[in-house]
């Protein structure tokens, strides 16, 4: 199976601020800055957000994109408006980690 057939995710997980868990949700979640900017993209196929039971101010979120190499054209191309949103939402988290880049296998 290719790449172009299988599909890429990229998983981050997030802490957001106390305080601010709802601005975080609002910026991150279905509706948000990020999924209104990815949807500029070709290739984009989502983003979902969720919230861990056991740590409940642990969030993962997971954007799914055609293939690595449409996501890697797509941030390089809007480049500079990516890091203008991740500075803007720099303030709504404690912590931030890029767990992986993954290739559907199915």
């Amino acid at each position: 199976m290719t790449e172009e057939k299988s599909g890429f995710v990229i998983v981050w997980e997030f802490y957001p601020q106390e305080g601010l868990e709802l601005e975080f949700e609002e910026a991150y979640g279905p509706r948000g800055i990020w999924m209104k900017f990815f949807k500029k993209g070709e290739g984009y196929a989502g983003t979902s957000l969720h919230r861990d039971i056991q740590e409940r101010r642990r969030y993962i979120t997971i954007d799914e994109w055609q293939s690595e190499s449409v996501y890697n054209n797509f941030r390089q191309k809007h480049f500079a408006e990516y890091q203008r949103i991740d500075d803007q939402c720099k303030r709504l988290t404690s912590r931030e980690l890029l767990i992986g880049s993954f290739v559907r296998q199915v």
